[in-house]
């Protein structure tokens, strides 16, 4: 019997058309809920487990939005809940596991709340492969929907309350990118700001560009504007995020405007903190390097994802540039940026890394000096090219290679602690440590965890503390007197 074509019943995606985008508008009209829908849902309760990178996080903040202005209310606890979304994450094969893992879990509160509405939103909905196990695997999930289309939620959710039909849709055409839904901010202190949206790099391993469009800039008014606000609302630090934030503003046609250009403005608001992710290693310039050193509240911390230090395997990855060029970047960064912070990420078993391959990236690690890292064993993607290259190496060498290169970035997290040992750092004191409910913890300019003893008054303050001991992941300090 031949497989139920799905396709008639529903948008699905399709790589093949995301191939294809060369543009999305951005939408600036106001956002509004339907007048009929407000409150449809008051009385009733969410929960939402988000997955993956601060993108993610950002539309995550937004659904929240959009579902309170339904009525419903945020519940931490499963049981309590009348709707539960995981907002997803694509890019590696684990964390798919672990979502498709979690919905199987979450089936028993189906059983138990007929009505409980089950969703899955975000990456992994853009894969075809993913929507169709969905749709023949998981028959219980009620919504899905991907991270072109977060707007059209109040209707999908009406359609699943009260006709009790499944919804799936899923955009790979060109679309709007709507701005000014409402949202809902998970910390009182720190917030993202999204400048620009999707990738055009198309790195051979990646499914960003297919889950998340083509690159396009906010216009520098809105976004200025959104900081300033925070700014006023009492915001210590926000973080501009974009697949790929160097690329900032090279779509506009109607004037030249880069990132160095969005730094200065936005560093000028007076806001105290301002950190961007993520950075690609083509499209750092210098200017945006100057542009950091210039100003106290441009953090002197960036993440530099260079992936690999071989340069046959970056050009494997098509990431369009090679060790030197990290070098010499680095060395600028170095230069106009005292005492910067670089951590990076880094793939392990690229398909056709060689022993000399990998013994090229543990020479860059070395060199640089990297002050901490994210590091995986390559995960292939369905869709990418990279998918279907060779890849001769068994996984226990990878596994091997992967511990190895741990040991040395475990080594540049020590390293890059050390250097504060004794000296005065600025800490956004965000709550209470983990693990003391006595200590206070937060994060320096660097990016560095430090944890204090102080009252709790401070949370949501920039104070002194001295460094008196660093760990391997953590650093410990004293509040400098007149802070006490």
């Amino acid at each position: 019997m031949k497989d139920k074509d799905y396709s008639k019943y529903f948008k699905t995606p399709s790589v093949k058309q995301a191939r294809k985008r060369t543009f999305t508008e951005v939408s600036k009209e106001e956002y509004g809920v339907p007048t009929h829908l407000k409150d449809i849902a008051k009385g009733k309760k969410y929960k939402i487990q988000t997955y993956g990178c601060q993108a993610n996080e950002a539309d995550s903040e937004n659904i929240k939005g959009i579902l309170e202005t339904l009525g419903y209310s945020e519940t931490e606890d499963e049981a309590m809940a009348d709707f539960i979304l995981l907002n997803t994450c694509a890019i590696r094969e684990n964390a798919e596991n672990r979502v498709f893992g979690e919905l199987g879990r979450l089936k028993k509160y189906k059983r138990h709340n007929p009505d409980l509405l089950l969703g899955i939103s975000g990456c992994m909905p853009q894969e075809e492969k993913v929507v169709n196990k969905l749709l023949k695997s998981y028959p219980y999930v009620d919504l899905v929907f991907g991270t072109h289309n977060i707007d059209k939620l109040p209707t999908y959710i009406e359609t699943a309350l009260f006709n009790k039909e499944r919804v799936v849709e899923v955009f790979s055409e060109e679309g709007r990118v709507v701005e000014n839904m409402p949202r809902k901010r998970n910390h009182p202190y720190k917030a993202w700001v999204n400048i620009m949206y999707g990738c055009d790099e198309f790195c051979t391993y990646c499914i960003v560009p297919y889950t998340r469009g083509t690159e396009r800039s906010r216009s520098p008014e809105d976004i200025i504007e959104e900081v300033k606000y925070l700014k006023d609302e009492g915001y210590k630090e926000v973080t501009l995020l974009g697949q790929n934030v160097n690329a900032y503003g090279r779509d506009f046609k109607h004037k030249p405007y880069s990132f160095a250009n969005l730094l200065e403005e936005l560093a000028l608001t007076g806001i105290e903190r301002i950190r961007f992710q993520t950075s690609h290693p083509n499209d750092f310039d210098e200017a945006s390097v100057q542009m950091i050193g210039k100003y106290d509240n441009l953090m002197p911390h960036i993440h530099l994802p260079v992936q690999s230090g071989s340069d046959e395997v970056l050009k494997r990855m098509n990431r369009k540039y090679t060790k030197q060029r990290i070098f010499d970047l680095v060395d600028q960064m170095r230069t106009h940026i005292p005492g910067v912070s670089i951590t990076t990420d880094l793939i392990v078993g690229f398909p056709g890394e060689s022993e000399a391959h990998f013994e090229d990236t543990l020479d860059m690690v070395k060199k640089v000096g990297f002050e901490g890292a994210f590091t995986f064993i390559f995960s292939p993607r369905e869709g990418t090219p990279a998918a279907n290259f060779e890849d001769p190496t068994p996984v226990e060498e990878k596994r091997k290679r992967l511990a190895h290169l741990n040991e040395i970035i475990n080594e540049g997290f020590a390293k890059g602690h050390k250097r504060f040992e004794g000296e005065i750092v600025k800490v956004l004191i965000e709550g209470e440590s983990k693990n003391n409910s006595e200590v206070l913890a937060g994060y320096s300019e660097h990016f560095k965890v430090v944890n204090v003893r102080g009252d709790k008054s401070l949370i949501g303050k920039i104070v002194p503390v001295k460094v008196t001991n660093a760990k391997t992941w953590f650093l410990e300090g004293e509040l400098v007197e007149s802070t006490r």
